[in-house]
């Protein structure tokens, strides 16, 4: 599947917006990939994971169980266990910060692959990672769907992505004119 093909499938889901909106991280943009659209039809979410799986390296083939932040990478990280034939668990934030809830548990040391939807400057990555590692897991791996770092987001581990974009973010208080002309949203899950 090519970057192209990728784009295409996240367009005909209605997926790829354009506007100004206020990511998890509380930087803006001008662009948002709203996976949750992109997944809601389980037929192009098998496909697109499929092509994740495809890419992903020798070590995160070595996983045991996949662990996905809610909400974003719940959807994509049950696939991809699926695919893989593993576990699939979720951490999730009841208060405030990530934890393994509803009975889920790892055993000391097991290789876990962290599974997030998107990773734009990898703090939800790197805080999956820390509650995890927190509940015995060792995390061998992440991949998502979307690095709208382009490479440039640090998780701690190797990240594979099925797609790495470009996509300027700004603070809200450096915003270039045309995107500060624009009334913000926030279309995700985490509050600013």
């Amino acid at each position: 599947m090519t970057d192209a093909d990728i784009l295409a499938e996240f367009r005909a889901a209605e997926a790829l917006l354009e506007g100004h909106f206020i990511l998890s991280s509380g930087l803006r943009s001008s662009r948002y990939l709203q996976c949750a659209r992109v997944l809601m039809d389980p037929a192009r979410a098998a496909r697109l994971v499929a092509a994740l799986v495809a890419k992903l390296p020798h070590e995160a083939r070595a996983a045991t169980a996949v662990v996905a932040p809610a909400m974003g990478g719940v959807i994509v990280g049950y696939e991809v266990a699926r695919q893989l034939g593993i576990e699939s668990l979720f951490v999730e934030r009841p208060a405030g910060v990530f934890e393994l809830r509803r009975g889920f548990r790892l055993t000391l040391g097991q290789p876990v692959l962290m599974v997030e939807d998107v990773v734009t400057t990898g703090l939800s990555s790197r805080e999956a990672i820390a509650a995890i590692e927190g509940a015995g897991g060792k995390v061998v791996a992440g991949a998502c769907l979307v690095d709208r770092s382009n490479g440039k987001a640090d998780i701690g581990v190797p990240l594979t992505a099925l797609i790495r974009l470009d996509v300027p973010t700004y603070a809200a208080d450096a915003l270039p004119p045309e995107l500060a002309a624009i009334p913000a949203v926030k279309p995700g899950s985490r509050a600013a």
